[in-house]
């Protein structure tokens, strides 16, 4: 583990989310996934950590391996249509990981999702943390309605569209 992620982690916590992401953007990003919800059969969580506790540290825990722990833990895999995405955000490494289900991942592919997780964290790097989950959120949103499109069908909401806060 090195000593700069170490203190990035030790210096930093849930007053870090509540300033990147005040209950004004809570409620858009909570409004986003609801909207987006209504015009595909996924289902969209998001979920924000500020950052590590010490024992996932000295287990040089990476954010992809705690973002797949997160959707498992979450029953996020746990939907009707095998369509259910997390996009999960650390905010102590400013990285953004997106781990999808069986039925959409192979559909989109790793390539695509980088790229959404690499536009997001251009956003974070300019303090654009709302419009950045909001982008990621509607780039999602445009995958799902393509492969997962609502029809006449309603999308029961199987998942909280609130932003889970680590």
């Amino acid at each position: 583990m090195g000593m700069v992620r170490f203190f990035k982690h030790v210096f930093s916590g849930p007053w870090c989310v509540k300033r990147a992401f005040p209950k004004s953007s809570l409620r858009a990003i909570e409004a986003a996934i609801a909207a987006s919800e209504q015009t595909h059969l996924g289902e969209l969580r998001f979920a924000v950590e500020g950052a590590l506790d010490i024992g996932d540290l000295l287990r040089a825990t990476t954010p992809r391996a705690r973002a797949l722990e997160i959707f498992a833990l979450d029953r996020v895999w746990d939907t009707e249509h095998n369509s259910g995405v997390l996009i999960y955000l650390l905010l102590a490494d400013r990285q953004v990981d997106i781990v999808a289900d069986r039925g959409i991942n192979g559909k989109v592919g790793e390539e695509g999702w980088q790229r959404i997780c690499r536009d997001m964290e251009n956003s974070f790097r300019r303090g654009d943390f709302e419009a950045g989950v909001l982008s990621g959120i509607a780039a999602i949103s445009a995958h799902l309605q393509r492969h997962f499109p609502a029809g006449a069908r309603a999308n029961p909401d199987e998942l909280a569209n609130a932003p889970l806060l680590l």
